[in-house]
């Protein structure tokens, strides 16, 4: 499967021994959780069929998950990690304790098939969860998406842009057993974009000929530029002085670099703007207005 790889070039030897830390050690998180999720991952992912069930948990430690919560999308640029976080239920046996530090449990997501999935992101912490009951807790912990992440597996391609699955896991360090749950729900992990407007001349006469020029793009997550997004609708739309809302005036689309360019006619003071609806892979986002005088 694709995701041993990625277990075998982040973790080795770390992801294996993560499971047998003393409690104290886990319970701060960081390199030996992440290791020990990804480890449970593989595990449980290996060896399974599309015929297999994704809706019950999977594995030897007595939990399971529920009410997954999880923004819409996230968008993901070239640069900056990206940290969004996602609630959750937890269900365990009466004697599992998730406040004593050997348990840990977090959130993940991934890309493709539960049976075998191309790509998986998760926190590089744990949740920290709330005991409601004697076996039931609710959590939240992060997802830490890196656009920078130097390991080959783990890396965000352009192609893994679109939906993703939501998954949870628990970790019991002590007694060395885990469970992961799939199919939880979904997110869109989309490439970042930008849009800019220019709007000539200025100022202009009234009835006079505008020329509105921009630019959409996006991020590529493989060399971590910004290139245009090409063959995609954008509105032209125009908000009057003194208005609070914008009127799309027209329908333009990117040519081959991701730019835009048209006309139109000045009517009256106002902002134009271009704007993108965005798709699975891609954000909306709206360009700043830019102002015109007419005189």
């Amino acid at each position: 499967m694709r995701l041993r790889a990625t277990v075998a070039a982040v973790s080795g030897a770390l992801a294996l021994s993560a499971l047998a830390v003393p409690a104290a050690h886990a319970a701060d998180g960081g390199s030996s959780y992440r290791a020990g999720a990804l480890e449970a991952v593989a595990q449980h992912t290996s060896g399974r069929t599309a015929f297999t069930a994704t809706s019950a948990p999977i594995g030897d430690l007595k939990v399971s998950f529920s009410d997954f919560k999880i923004t819409k999308a996230i968008k993901v640029g070239t640069t900056d990690k990206v940290t969004t976080w996602v609630t959750y239920k937890m269900t365990h046996a009466a004697d599992i304790d998730v406040t004593d530090g050997s348990v840990l449990t977090g959130p993940l997501i991934y890309r493709g098939s539960a049976e075998d999935p191309e790509n998986v992101q998760g926190g590089q912490n744990p949740a920290t969860c709330t005991a409601t009951s004697a076996t039931t807790a609710t959590c939240k912990g992060p997802i830490d998406i890196n656009p920078r992440e130097s390991d080959a597996d783990l890396k965000l391609r352009n192609a893994q842009a679109g939906t993703w699955h939501g998954a949870a896991l628990a970790l019991d360090f002590e007694n060395e057993k885990s469970a992961v749950q799939f199919d939880l729900g979904t997110t869109l992990v989309q490439r970042n974009s930008t849009l800019t407007v220019n709007a000539s001349p200025e100022p202009v006469k009234k009835g006079g000929t505008l020329t509105v020029t921009g630019k959409l793009s996006r991020a590529n997550w493989e060399d971590h530029k910004y290139h245009g997004y090409t063959g995609q609708s954008v509105k032209l739309q125009f908000r009057k002085k003194g208005s609070s809302t914008y009127t799309t005036l027209k329908t333009v689309k990117t040519d081959s670099t991701g730019s835009l360019k048209t006309t139109t006619k000045a009517t009256a003071d106002g902002y134009y703007r271009f704007s993108f609806a965005g798709t699975t892979s891609t954000p909306a986002v709206s360009a700043a207005g830019d102002f015109i005088d007419v005189r």
